[in-house]
C-alpha cells in the first residue's frame, strides 16, 4: 500500500458503535464515568474497530531499527554495532522489551529498516531501505524519495500483521543516536531552542550534552530544514526508525487498528504522521510520557494525555506495551461489570 492508496482508506471513527458503547458502559453498576479514560478507551476502540461489540484480540509492538549517521560527531556513548545486537537479541526474547511484552502476551515484531549493516537474522523483518542515514551534521539525512520508501516500509508491516489478524499494536524503535534525530525534528516541529529539547540520551555527560546540542543545531541550520513540510523535516534531519513509525501510525489508521506510541521517539513519529495526514490522530493512543526534556512537549503538541507518569526513558516500545495491559483493564470492566439490573441497588442519574 503506498502512502496515498493508505490516506485514502482512512475513515472517520464509527459514531454509532460509539454510541451505543457510551450508552451500554450507563447501564453498568458502577457511578456514571467513573471509569473515566478506561470508558473512553473501550468506546473509542468501538467506533475504530466499526463494531458495537468490540474485543482487541491479538497484539503486537512494532519496532523499528536503524543506524543514524550523525554518530560518527560523537553524540552517542556507545557505538552504531549496538543498534544490531539489540535487535537480534529481540529474537532470542532476552530484550527488554520482550520481556515487557510477555506480560500482555503481545508478539514483538523486530523490523530492519536501517541498520548500518547486513542483518540476515531470520526473526528480523527485513525492510531495509538503506545502510543507516547519512550524517545530518554534513547535509540531509536521507532523500525525500528514501523517507517515503521508509514511511510505506512502516505501512507495509501494518497491512502485513493486519492480514495476520493482528487487531492492536504498539510502537517502538532501536537505533543507537536517534534521540539526537527526534530531538532535531522536535526542535523544528515545535519551533523551541535546541537546548530546551534535547537530553543525554542513553547516558552523556553534560559536557558531551553540550556538543550534542551544537551538533543537533549545526544540522538544522545547514539544511535549511522546512518546518512547514513534514517530509522535509523528516528527511533532512530524522531517521529512517522514525520514518518507519510514520508509515505506522498511518498505516494503523488505513487498517482500523488502535496503535500505542511510546515515548520520545515514537511520539515525535506520531506528531509527524498527523502533521503529515491529521485524519490519523484518533487511532493514536498514547501510553507513558519519556523522561527526555521534551517528551511531555510532544505529547502536549499531539493533544493527548499520557497514562502513564513512570520516568521511562529506554525505547523499543517498553513503556507502549503497558498500555496493552491498561487495554485489558477497560475491557475486563466493561464485558463483565453487572448491569444495574442485575445488581438490584437502582441506578444512577445524570444531573445537570
Amino acid at each position: 500500500m503506498t502512502l496515498q492508496e493508505a490516506i485514502k482508506k482512512i475513515k472517520p471513527l464509527d459514531e454509532e458503535a460509539m454510541a451505543y458503547t457510551r450508552a451500554r458502559w450507563n447501564t453498568l453498576g458502577k457511578p456514571l464515568y467513573s471509569l473515566g479514560r478506561l470508558e473512553e478507551m473501550v468506546t473509542s476502540f468501538a467506533g475504530i474497530y466499526g463494531d458495537k461489540n468490540p474485543h482487541p484480540g491479538k497484539k503486537a509492538v512494532i519496532v523499528m531499527a536503524a543506524d543514524n549517521g550523525v554518530v560518527v560527531e560523537g553524540v552517542t556513548q556507545t557505538g552504531q554495532e549496538v543498534t544490531k545486537i539489540v535487535t537480534e537479541n529481540m529474537t532470542k526474547r532476552n530484550a527488554t522489551i520482550c520481556i515487557l511484552s510477555s506480560v500482555s502476551g503481545a508478539d514483538v515484531i523486530p523490523v530492519d529498516i536501517g541498520i548500518a549493516s547486513d542483518c540476515d537474522n531470520p526473526g528480523v523483518w527485513n525492510r531495509k531501505v538503506k545502510y543507516g542515514t547519512d550524517n545530518m551534521a554534513a547535509g540531509p539525512a536521507m532523500s525525500r524519495e528514501e523517507a517515503l520508501c521508509a514511511i510505506e516500509a512502516g505501512i507495509s508491516v501494518v497491512e502485513e500483521l493486519s492480514a495476520k489478524g493482528y487487531r492492536l499494536l504498539a510502537t517502538g524503535e532501536m537505533g543507537i543516536g536517534n534521540t539526537t534525530t527526534s530531538s532535531a525534528v522536535c526542535s523544528v516541529l515545535l519551533n523551541q531552542p535546541v537546548e530546551k529539547v534535547t537530553g543525554k540520551g542513553a547516558g552523556l555527560s553534560s559536557r558531551d550534552l553540550e556538543h550534542k546540542i551544537d551538533v543537533i543545531r549545526q544540522s538544522i541550520e545547514r539544511n535549511r530544514v522546512d518546518a512547514s513540510d513534514p517530509l522535509d523535516v523528516l528527511s533532512k534531519v530524522g531517521g529512517l526508525d522514525i520514518a518507519g513509525l510514520v508509515g505506522c501510525f498511518i498505516g494503523a489508521a488505513a487498517c482500523r487498528i488502535p496503535i500505542f506510541i511510546d515515548g520520545f521517539i515514537s511520539s515525535v513519529a506520531a506528531l509527524l504522521a498527523v502533521r503529515m495526514v491529521p485524519e490519523c490522530d484518533p487511532y493514536l493512543f498514547p501510553s507513558h510520557c519519556s523522561n527526555e526534556p521534551a517528551g511531555k512537549m510532544v505529547m502536549d503538541a499531539l493533544g493527548k494525555e499520557p497514562y502513564i507518569f513512570a520516568n521511562m526513558c529506554l525505547g523499543e516500545g517498553t513503556g507502549a506495551v503497558m498500555g496493552f495491559t491498561i487495554v485489558e483493564y477497560a475491557f475486563k470492566a466493561y464485558w463483565e461489570l453487572p448491569s444495574f439490573e442485575q445488581t438490584n441497588f437502582g441506578t444512577y442519574e445524570e444531573l445537570e
